[in-house]
C-alpha cells in the first residue's frame, strides 16, 4: 500500500551507509518512510521542503567589495596615499592629484584583470544531472534532480547518472562506474542482498549506489538515503570548502616585495630629509616636498600593474596552448613547481578501455589505436579464427560505440564491454546480431552470454573471466580444427593468461556453443555448458600518446612525479613504468598501509621512489599537505569529485576541462582545456617564463630608481646650488609615462629555450635578491644617472649657460634642461630594455618591444613639445641638437651590463 502524508509524520534522517546497507529490502524501505510504490507527490513535496533541494551548498564567495579594496590596501599604495596627502597639505593640489590617480589607476586595472580571469569559469557549476527517473505515486515520473529526496525509489538503467546516495532493492546486471569518486575505471557490480559493510567505504559496499557515478551496464531499482550535502559526493565537496587557501609564493613576493620597497623609501626619504635640513639649510615647508620626492623616486609605482599584466599576458599564451588559468597568481605558481601529485584514470590514461591484444589459434594479435575510435592496425591481419572470436565477444556486449554531435568516439555502457565492440570494428565486425536470450553478467558466473539467432540455428556468444569460461568448455578452437581441452592444453592457454596479466592488461575469454535447439526450456547452466573456447581478449586503459614525453620533459626539469590513484597497485605500476615515471623498484603504498603510517614514515617514503594506489580524498590531502611541509611546490592533476580536496589544498591545482567533474573544475587554479597532460609541461614553461620576466621587468624599473633618486641627493649636497634635474612629477612621468609599456613588452618575453633544462626555483629564491640590487644599483642605475646628469647640465650649456655654478631652477632655461633629462632617461632606458633580454638586439618574436620604444619616444617628445602638456609636467623643448648628444646614451646600459658581466665571470673563475 502506497503511504501518504498521514503516514509518515516525519521525514527519516539520512542512516549510516553501513546501516541501510545491512538491511534486507523492505527493512530498508520501512526504515525509510517509503515502499515498492516509491513515495506519494504530497509527501515528496512535504519532504523536500523538509530536507531542503538535492543540491550543494556553494562554499561562501569572496567578499567583492573586500577583494576591491585590497588593491588599494598594500603597503606601497598605501605609501603614495600618503605622499598624495603631503602634497595636498603642501599647497600642491596638482601634484597630489596625479599620484592619487596613480594609485585608483594601478588598484583598479590590477582588480579588474584577476577578476576576468576568476570569472572565465563561473559557469562551471552542477555535477548532478538535470533529471532522474523515480517512481512517483506508483508510475514512473522524470523529475528534477534537485527534487529527489529520501526515500525516492529510482529507476536505474544504462547510461543514467545517479544523483543521491541509494540503497539498491533490485538489479539485472548492474554495474556502475565510480571513477569520479575512486579513480578506479573498471566499473563494479551492484547487488541487492543486504550486506555487512561494517568499517567498508560506501564505494565498496555491493549493494549501494553513490551520487555522482554512472550506470556503466544493466538496469535496477534503488531507494535513496541520503541527497545533497548528506551523500559522498557532498561530504568530498565540503572536505574541499574546508580547505583553506594558502597564498601563492608569488603573492608572498610581492608581500616582501612591498615591504622591501616601502622601507627603503621611507628610510632614504627621511636619511636625506634629515641631512638636506642639517646640512643643506632647506626649509622644513620644502623639505617635506623634498622628502615626499625621494619617496616618490623610491617607490616603482608602475611595478604592481606591470606584474599583473605580465600575469595576465601569461594567461593569454597559456590559453593558447590550452590550459586555462582561474587565478592570475597561479601562472608563476606553476613555474616553481617541484612536484606533480597525479591521479591515473583520465590524467595519465584516456579514461577508455581499449583491447591491445588477443591470442587464438597459438597467434597472437596485436590492435592498434586508442580509446573509442575504430582506426588502428591489426598486426598479423585478421584471418577467420580472429574474426570469429571477436564475433562472438562483440554479440555478447551490450556496450554502443558511436560519433557524438563534436564528432568524438564514445560510448555508452561499460567501457570493458566498448573495448570489445571497438576491436570487433576494427576488424570490420559489425554484427548485427539477432538476440533471443541474454544471460546478464553475474558475480557468481562471472561472465554473460547471449542466444543469438543465425541461419543455421542458435548461438551461445559468451565472454568474461577466462577461468570462469574455462571451467565450463570442453574444447578449443584451433587452426586444426576443434579439440578437446586436455589438462595439457589448459595449462598452454593459462600461461598466455599469465603472460597477458604481466603487461598490466586485463584478460577476458571468449567462447561459443551452438545450440541443437532453441533455448526455451534450458536452465542458464544447460546453456553455458560444452563451450568451444575461442581465446582470450587483453585491454587496459591506455596511456595518453603525450604523456611519456611530458614525464621525460618534467623528469629534465627537475619536476618530480608522483600517482595518487583509486585504482589498483599492480595497475598503477604498470602504467608508471610504461609511461617512464618509475622504475621496477618503485614503492607502491595503498590506502590501508598509508592509514598505518606515521607523518614520519610517510616523509621518509616520499623521498623515495614511490606511488599510491587504492587512495581515498583524505589520503590524496594527507599526501600533498606532507609534501607541502617538506618545502615543495606541489601540483596537483586531476578529474574526479575525489581530487577536489587535495586540487584546492595544493599550490596549484590541475583539473581536466572535457573529462573532469564540475566539482574538480571549481576547486582548481588551472583547467586544461584538452585533457592533455602534456600542456601541464606548457603551462609550466611558461610560468617559468613569467617569473624570468619579472625578474627582467623588476630590473628595469629599478635601475631607473637611481637616476630619479640622484638627482635629489645632488642638490642636497650642493646646498640647493645645483636645481633639481628631476622633480616629482618629472619622476611621475617616468614610472608611469615611459617605464610602463617597455616593461610590459619585458613581461611578453616568450620561453627561453633552455628553461626547461633547469631545476624549479629554489623556495628561497626571491624576485628581488643581492644580485638583482648589485645590478640595478650597483651598475646600471649609477651608469644612467651618471649620464642623465650629464645631459641635464649639457642641456643649460647648449641653453647658453656657461657658469654652472650659478644655474637657474626655475623658468623656460630650467624647464628646457629638465626635459633633456628626462629624455635622457628614456635614450638610455632603450638601452636598458636590450640589456634585461636574453636575446639581446635581437628582437625575435617578441614584437611588443619595438612598440615599447615607440611608446616611450611618442611619450618624451609629447612631454617636450606639446606647450599645455609640458606647463603640466614642468617640461619644454630643448635645442635639437640635444637629440643627436642623447643618442649616446642609447649603448650606455648594455655596455655597463657587459662590464658587468665580464668581471664578474673572471672572478668567479
Amino acid at each position: 500500500m502506497m503511504r501518504t502524508v498521514a503516514d509518515v509524520t516525519s521525514s527519516p534522517q539520512s542512516p549510516d551507509a553501513a546501516v541501510i546497507a545491512g538491511l534486507s529490502r523492505a527493512d530498508a524501505l520501512a526504515s525509510l518512510g517509503s515502499d515498492e510504490s516509491g513515495l506519494s507527490s504530497a509527501e515528496s513535496n512535504r519532504r523536500l521542503d523538509e530536507q531542503g533541494a538535492n543540491v550543494f551548498s556553494d562554499a561562501p564567495p569572496r567578499r567583492l567589495v573586500r577583494h576591491f579594496l585590497a588593491n588599494f590596501g598594500h603597503l606601497m599604495a598605501l605609501l603614495l596615499w600618503v605622499a598624495g596627502g603631503i602634497a595636498f597639505v603642501a599647497r600642491l593640489p596638482q601634484l597630489g592629484i596625479a599620484i592619487w590617480v596613480v594609485n585608483v589607476v594601478n588598484g583598479v586595472f590590477s582588480f579588474y584583470q584577476e577578476y576576468r580571469a576568476e570569472q572565465a569559469t563561473a559557469a562551471l557549476r552542477g555535477l548532478l544531472p538535470v533529471f532522474s527517473t523515480v517512481l512517483r505515486d506508483g508510475v514512473r515520473a522524470r523529475v528534477p534532480a534537485g527534487d529527489l529526496v529520501v526515500g525516492d525509489v529510482l529507476i536505474l538503467e544504462e547510461g543514467d547518472r545517479i544523483s543521491a546516495d541509494a540503497r539498491v532493492l533490485d538489479q539485472r546486471g548492474l554495474r556502475v562506474d565510480q571513477s569520479t569518486l575512486t579513480g578506479e575505471s573498471a566499473p563494479v557490480r551492484r547487488g541487492s542482498e543486504a550486506t555487512a559493510a561494517v568499517d567498508k567505504p560506501p564505494a565498496e559496499i555491493p549493494n549501494l549506489v553513490l551520487a555522482g557515478t554512472n550506470v556503466a551496464a544493466g538496469k535496477g531499482r534503488a531507494v535513496v538515503y541520503a541527497t545533497a550535502g548528506r551523500t559522498q559526493l557532498g561530504r568530498v565537496a565540503s572536505l574541499t570548502q574546508q580547505v583553506e587557501e594558502a597564498p601563492s609564493p608569488l603573492q608572498l613576493e610581492m608581500r616582501r616585495l612591498s615591504v622591501i620597497v616601502s622601507i627603503v623609501a621611507v628610510g632614504v626619504g627621511v636619511a636625506l630629509l634629515a641631512i638636506a635640513i642639517t646640512l643643506g639649510g632647506l626649509e622644513p615647508g620644502r623639505g617635506f616636498i623634498f622628502g615626499l620626492g625621494i619617496i616618490v623616486a623610491f617607490v616603482p609605482e608602475g611595478l604592481l600593474p606591470t606584474v599583473t599584466l605580465s600575469l595576465a599576458m601569461g594567461t593569454q599564451r597559456m590559453a593558447r596552448r590550452n590550459a586555462l588559468v582561474k587565478k592570475l597568481s597561479a601562472v608563476e605558481t606553476l613555474g616553481s613547481t617541484s612536484v606533480i601529485c597525479t591521479d591515473k584514470t583520465g590524467t595519465l590514461t584516456q579514461n577508455e578501455m581499449t583491447v591491445l591484444a588477443a591470442v587464438t589459434g597459438d597467434v597472437e594479435y596485436r590492435f592498434g589505436g586508442v580509446g573509442y575510435r575504430p582506426e588502428g592496425e591489426i598486426v598479423p591481419a585478421a584471418d577467420d579464427l580472429l574474426l570469429a572470436m571477436l564475433d562472438a565477444a562483440a554479440a555478447a556486449c551490450n556496450a554502443r560505440v558511436f560519433r557524438d554531435d563534436r564528432g568524438r568516439w564514445v560510448c555508452v555502457g561499460d567501457p570493458t564491454e566498448a573495448a570489445v565492440v571497438t576491436a570487433a570494428m576494427k576488424a570490420g565486425v559489425c554484427g548485427p546480431w539477432d538476440r533471443a536470450v541474454e544471460l546478464p553478467f553475474d558475480s557468481s558466473r562471472r561472465r554473460m552470454s547471449t542466444v543469438d539467432r543465425t541461419a543455421g540455428g542458435h548461438m551461445v556468444h559468451v565472454k568474461g573471466a577466462p577461468d570462469a569460461i574455462l571451467g565450463v568448455a570442453a574444447s578449443v578452437v584451433t587452426r586444426d580444427g576443434v579439440v578437446a581441452l586436455t589438462p595439457e592444453l589448459r595449462v598452454l592457454v593459462d600461461a598466455e593468461i599469465d603472460h597477458l596479466s604481466a603487461a598490466g592488461l586485463r584478460v577476458l575469454g571468449v567462447a561459443r556453443r551452438t545450440l541443437p535447439t532453441g533455448p526455451g526450456g534450458l536452465a542458464d547452466d544447460e546453456i553455458e555448458t560444452d563451450l568451444e573456447f575461442l581465446g582470450l581478449l587483453g585491454m587496459h586503459d591506455p596511456p595518453r600518446s603525450e604523456v611519456a614525453e611530458a614525464v621525460a620533459t618534467c623528469k629534465g626539469a627537475g619536476i618530480r612525479i608522483i600517482m595518487i590513484t583509486g585504482d589498483s597497485g599492480v595497475t598503477a605500476s604498470v602504467i608508471g613504468r610504461r609511461i617512464g615515471m618509475v622504475g621496477d623498484s618503485v614503492r607502491v603504498i595503498d590506502g590501508t598501509e598509508l592509514d598505518t603510517m606515521t607523518d614520519s614514515d610517510l616523509a621518509e617514503a616520499l623521498d623515495t621512489e614511490v606511488l599510491f594506489a587504492r587512495s581515498t580524498p583524505e589520503h590524496k590531502l594527507r599526501v600533498v599537505t606532507a609534501l607541502r611541509d617538506a618545502g615543495h611546490v606541489v601540483a596537483v592533476t586531476g578529474d574526479g569529485v575525489n581530487d577536489a580536496p587535495a586540487l584546492k589544498r595544493a599550490d596549484i591545482g590541475v583539473a581536466m576541462g572535457l573529462s573532469g567533474t564540475d566539482v574538480a573544475k571549481e576547486a582548481a587554479d588551472m583547467i586544461l582545456l584538452d585533457d592533455n597532460f602534456a600542456s601541464i609541461v606548457a603551462a609550466i614553461e611558461e610560468g617559468r617564463a613569467v617569473f624570468a620576466n619579472i625578474k627582467r621587468f623588476t630590473t628595469y624599473i629599478l635601475t631607473s630608481n637611481t637616476p630619479e633618486a640622484i638627482p635629489f641627493i645632488v642638490f642636497v649636497f650642493s646646498g640647493g646650488s645645483i636645481p633639481l634635474a628631476l622633480d616629482v612629477m618629472h619622476i611621475l612621468a617616468i614610472d608611469l609615462g615611459t617605464d610602463l609599456a617597455p616593461a610590459l613588452a619585458l613581461g611578453a618575453e616568450p620561453p627561453d629555450t633552455t628553461v626547461m633544462a633547469k631545476p624549479p626555483r629554489r623556495a628561497d629564491e626571491h624576485v628581488i635578491d643581492r644580485p638583482l640590487l648589485t645590478r640595478a644599483y650597483v651598475w646600471l642605475g649609477p651608469a644612467q644617472a651618471a649620464f642623465v646628469m650629464v645631459a641635464f647640465f649639457v642641456a643649460y650649456r647648449l641653453l647658453g649657460i656657461t657658469d654652472l655654478s650659478a644655474l637657474p631652477g626655475e623658468g623656460p632655461t630650467y624647464r628646457a634642461a629638465a626635459a633633456m633629462a628626462l629624455a635622457a632617461v628614456v635614450a638610455t632606458q632603450i638601452g636598458n630594455l636590450f640589456a634585461q633580454r636574453s636575446g639581446g638586439w635581437k628582437v625575435g618574436a617578441n614584437r611588443l618591444i619595438w612598440w615599447g620604444i615607440a611608446s616611450e619616444l611618442v611619450v618624451i617628445a609629447a612631454i617636450v613639445w606639446i606647450p599645455w602638456l609640458g606647463r603640466f609636467v614642468g617640461t619644454g623643448p630643448f635645442p635639437a641638437v640635444g637629440w643627436l648628444f642623447l643618442v649616446l646614451g642609447i649603448p650606455l646600459l648594455p655596455i655597463a651590463d657587459a662590464l658587468r658581466r665580464r668581471l664578474t665571470e673572471r672572478r668567479s673563475k
